[in-house]
């Protein structure tokens, strides 16, 4: 966490906006000032009715008290137009500034999300990053639309009317201002409690939106479970920690006003009394005195609000914190070496390891994957397997040894250029929430029709596509939760097959289709794996017994490699797995 002050942190990430954020101050500090200067003509007016020909006026060469009032009039309207004029220009400033900048912090955050390994991501409370780039940007926004400029303002109005009080009296100013220091004192005292409670509220909505997050995601078996009374006792738990956390800022933020308005109250009361004595004494004249019982208002009432500004404040600082602690996250240092040329797809892992959290992963590990050829990776739960491809994806980067693709350390290429040569299919894969055709061209503007439907025959999706009222421009819903599992799987392997690349990987990529999708599947594998590399995770070994190469991984390492025949004629790990899923007797 970092120890620089929330605002410095905004302001250097807002320098781009600088001159905006200057002109926004300006129209503010333009605007208090011809918001003051109506109490002062209120004195003058005052002045101008009881003493006439001897008024402050008079000195300017306008005997006639009529003339004055005319001169009065013309002020007062210029104020009040120039006054609502910069009123205007502030808040267009501040609002568009706000628009802007919340604008810029989301898209930074979110593009800085995409640059970290998506184990570090995973990492993370899905609830949390949403209500980041979502309640804190927002947070950080509604500062911006009102809290800069009333503290501003509250600032501008403070010393302006300290210094017509010090020109008009200097022993009268000194007891209305006397207030101030203490309530900005007591305001500074509860900001400084204030801040920690607000970051506690903000981290336990972030366990709200996490939980309604996981709930809806799994609500089928929620209910299939008969469990919404759990659940909903766990959302119930955290949403009274939310409640409870911000009961502990409201109880402090509550009390600020009532002691604001007590030493507001001293200070008001001092004017009056005090003024009103030096008044009939004629040490101070009846307009002098009404200015200043009006300014005094002016000058104390506005720190009324001074609660709402602090809880503003600090629920922003609290945000402003938790952004800039991501944009401060490090991104790892990627090589930016380009391919060397069209890939030929030979890959190489040599001696490679890697460790989750001191835990070996995967140890030792050194195979050559020839261009071309299909090679698989098989064994039982946590022996590596999906490490594998996350350390040839770039996902992760090796501890030990390295991997190359045609002789290219990957750890100088570019992972961009990397992944544009590879099609990836998960085991859980993700659709975005568009038409089908969206999906098979992902990450396209301007997608081929006809390399879609070719694709999507390659990966025996078209008929059920077809069928479909809108066909390739029916909509999958969000996540393709209008779609089957083995539906999904299918899109998700027509897009791999779109983007035509030197090396195909799959991880699990028939796990979720019955045994007849399977095989027109594998039919279609068989045809699109020729002339690509083809990289397959795969626990149901029915699947890849026609690979050319089989790699049996066990606790991190290869214990078997060889073809399915040469596998099961060994009758070792693999052939005990074969078996198991085949139900044929030792």
């Amino acid at each position: 966490m970092a120890t620089e002050h929330p605002l410095r942190r905004l302001g250097g990430f807002a320098r781009p906006y600088r001159r905006n954020a200057v002109l926004a101050t300006v129209y503010s500090v333009l605007n208090k000032i011809f918001d003051v200067l109506p109490e002062l003509l209120i004195g003058v007016a005052v002045d101008v009715v009881v003493n006439q020909q001897d008024s402050f006026l008079a000195k300017f060469g306008l005997p006639d008290p009529l003339h004055q009032l005319y001169v009065l009039v013309a002020l007062t309207v210029v104020i009040w137009v120039a006054e609502s004029v910069f009123e205007y220009l502030y808040a267009l400033k501040w609002r568009g500034l706000a628009q802007d900048l919340q604008h810029a912090l989301r898209q930074a955050a979110y593009g800085h999300l995409q640059k970290l390994p998506p184990a570090l991501i995973e990492r993370e409370r899905s609830g949390r990053l949403m209500a980041l780039m979502n309640e804190d940007v927002n947070q950080i926004e509604r500062f911006l639309n009102t809290g800069a400029n009333d503290l501003i303002q509250v600032v501008v109005s403070s010393l302006l009317v300290g210094g017509v009080f010090f020109v008009l009296t200097a022993d009268l100013a000194a007891l209305a201002m006397l207030p101030i220091p203490l309530i900005l004192i007591g305001a500074f005292w509860f900001q400084k409690r204030l801040a920690p409670r607000y970051a506690a509220a903000r981290e336990a909505a972030a366990t709200v939106s996490a939980r309604l997050n996981n709930n809806l995601a799994g609500m089928a078996t929620i209910q299939a479970y008969t469990a919404e009374d759990f659940e909903a006792d766990h959302l119930r738990q955290a949403s009274d920690g939310f409640r409870a956390r911000n009961a502990e800022a409201i109880r402090f933020s509550a009390a600020i006003t009532p002691v604001i308005r007590m030493a507001i109250l001293a200070g008001f009361v001092a004017t009056l009394l005090y003024g009103g004595v030096l008044t009939l004494r004629g040490e101070l004249g009846v307009g002098s005195y009404s200015a200043l019982v009006y300014l005094t208002q002016r000058l104390l009432w506005p720190l009324t609000r001074l609660a709402d500004m602090t809880d503003l404040y600090q629920r922003a600082m609290a945000s402003v914190n938790r952004v800039m602690d991501l944009l401060d996250t490090p991104v790892p240092e990627r090589g930016n070496a380009p391919l060397p040329g069209k890939p030929r797809g030979e890959l190489g892992f040599e001696g490679v390891g890697y460790d989750y959290d001191g835990r070996p992963a995967v140890q030792g590990v050194s195979l050559q994957v020839p261009a071309g050829q299909t090679v698989a990776l098989v064994g039982g739960t946590g022996g590596g397997k999906s490490t594998l491809l996350k350390l040839l994806l770039r996902f992760l980067d090796p501890a030990r040894g390295r991997i190359t693709l045609d002789g290219a350390d990957l750890a100088q290429v570019d992972p961009t250029a990397l992944r544009r040569a590879v099609g990836y299919v998960a085991q859980e894969p993700f659709l975005t929430d568009g038409t089908v055709a969206d999906n098979i061209a992902y990450g396209e503007r301007a997608p081929d029709r006809a390399r879609v439907e070719a694709a999507a025959r390659a990966a025996e999706a078209h008929d059920f596509i077809a069928a479909m009222p809108g066909g390739y421009d029916s909509p999958v819903g969000e996540r393709g939760g209008q779609l089957s599992g083995g539906q999904r799987q299918r899109i998700a392997l027509a897009r791999a097959l779109y983007r035509d690349p030197a090396i195909l990987v799959l991880d699990e990529a028939t796990s979720a289709v019955d045994n007849e999708t399977e095989a027109a599947i594998q039919h279609s594998l068989a045809t699109a794996a020729r002339g690509r590399t083809t990289l397959v995770v795969a626990h149901r070994l029915s699947t890849v017994r026609h690979a050319d190469a089989i790699h049996v991984l066990d606790a991190g390492r290869i214990v078997e490699s060889g073809t399915h025949d040469q596998l099961v004629a060994r009758n070792g790990a693999y052939a005990a797995l074969w078996r198991l899923q085949t139900g044929e007797s030792a």
